[in-house]
């Protein structure tokens, strides 16, 4: 962990939805968990950026100071229960508070269902699954501690509610993050804390190139080829950024929001509709 770096001082605060919150984005250096990190502090929250290392996120806080708000880091695998109870301590002490958490981290797997293998599917299962039920886990404790309300958000994808050919595992693991979804939704409403997910389509990171190569290799289809094919299905015409995902996020996190719960939207610029 390193030292709080403290708000700056030339950022207007008027109007920003989730001002004085404090949230905990995991997988924060880079991709949708940086691009939501920006977008919460342009809200007003301080941020607790969490990744494998202090490296992956010393720019993104770098860049949520520059928006004018607190940021702290924390070094945690998220498939490791108490580095995520660390975590969530850590960003209550840091910045005096705990109100948002956005378990943002995963893997992807590129695999037929037929050959997916023991490791590669045990690695999955750690990191998309345990890591997601590890922070709803620390974040309602700590939400419950502190005897307030609270925002748990959770990262499933299109592929949480469609199995697709060569990600069927990487499917069935969004899919479990759509049912703890839903059952700590129903579990800790009368709390106060909403439990939501948000599922992303296509979006131009550096998973999604490796998502090509891998279906390159396997297929035998030019790198590139994949996605691509991917893309031209989209109804709005092109592939999604981190901010079209952070957006949804920023919704989920502040108070228009506050009457939903339980809840997996789909933010892909029409791959599938539901």
């Amino acid at each position: 962990m390193d030292d709080v770096k403290e708000r700056g001082d030339d950022m207007s605060t008027t109007g920003r939805p989730i001002e004085g919150k404090v949230a905990l984005v995991t997988g924060a250096g880079r991709g949708i968990g940086r691009g939501i990190a920006l977008r919460l502090a342009r809200d007003g929250a301080d941020l607790c950026l969490v990744d494998l290392s202090l490296d992956a996120v010393a720019g993104v806080s770098q860049e949520v100071v520059e928006l004018g708000v607190k940021a702290t880091t924390f070094a945690a695998d998220v498939s490791d229960r108490d580095q995520v109870f660390a975590a969530v301590d850590h960003a209550a002490s840091a910045l005096g508070g705990f109100d948002i958490m956005v378990n943002n981290a995963g893997i992807a797997l590129v695999e037929s269902v037929a050959d997916s293998t023991p490791e590669q599917v045990n690695k999955l299962w750690a990191i998309n699954v345990n890591g997601t039920l590890w922070g709803i886990q620390a974040a309602a404790a700590k939400l419950i501690e502190l005897g307030h309300g609270g925002k748990i958000i959770n990262a499933s994808s299109i592929a949480g509610h469609d199995g697709f050919p060569m990600l069927g595992v990487y499917s069935a693991s969004k899919f479990a993050v759509r049912a703890l979804t839903q059952a700590a939704a129903r579990e800790l409403a009368d709390r106060q804390i909403t439990v939501n997910a948000y599922c992303p389509g296509v979006v131009g990171t550096d998973m999604w190139v490796e998502i090509d190569k891998r279906f390159a290799a396997l297929t035998g289809a030019a790198e590139g080829e994949t996605y691509d094919k991917f893309v031209s299905g989209i109804a709005l015409g092109r592939a999604e950024t981190p901010d079209d995902v952070a957006g949804f996020v920023s919704y989920l996190a502040g108070p228009d929001s506050d009457y939903m719960t339980g809840q997996a939207g789909l933010i892909d610029g029409g791959i599938l509709f539901r």
